[in-house]
């Protein structure tokens, strides 16, 4: 579903490029400001997700956030398709699946990135040298929070999967423990 939407958004920016060459961009920017929004900022998901909201209500709450957040007419017009549609609460999903459709057509690799802390730059940009040492060219970094991993990381790139997690560390422990016993 989210698919379609991302596929969608991604022809009208097509269409655009003659007129506005940095359109596709622009709107990149957007969508990815929306999703760190709805990552961020609990009140928004909780908001984005509440089905007993009325059209109309969910349409003047989401215009006005993303007016605040300076979002581009767009965007704008893909959240009220989402909600005449009844399918806010895939937002997220669509911003995503947008961003890996436009990473596919760049030639980039999109990364998935679970730590348990906020990554800094410096973390980021060190993740992104190591994979590109790895052979991976035009990495991308999608990061997810999930405070049960503990510490440490896990990156998720194409078919390849690196965990270094604190919580898989210690299940590795427990099960050495247990051939051990």
């Amino acid at each position: 579903m989210a698919d379609r939407y991302a596929l969608a958004l991604l022809g009208l920016a097509d269409d655009m490029r003659q007129a506005e060459p940095g359109a596709l961009d622009r709107i990149a920017t957007d969508l990815e400001a929306v999703l760190d929004l709805w990552r961020h900022d609990e009140a928004f998901r909780f908001f984005v997700a509440d089905p007993r909201l009325a059209a109309v209500d969910q349409r003047n709450g989401a215009f006005a956030i993303l007016e605040r957040g300076g979002i581009g007419t767009e965007v704008r017009n893909l959240v009220g398709v989402l909600i005449t549609n009844r399918r806010l609460g895939q937002l997220a999903a669509v911003a995503a699946a947008f961003g890996v459709k436009l990473a596919e057509r760049r030639g980039q690799q999109v990364a998935e990135v679970t730590t348990a802390h906020a990554l800094s730059d410096t973390q980021r940009a060190q993740i992104t040298a190591r994979l590109t040492e790895a052979g991976y060219s035009g990495v991308r970094l999608r990061e997810t929070l999930d405070t049960t991993i503990l510490g440490g990381l896990i990156v998720r790139i194409g078919s390849r999967l690196y965990d270094n997690s604190i919580k898989s560390k210690l299940q590795r422990l427990q099960y050495a423990m247990k051939g051990a016993a």
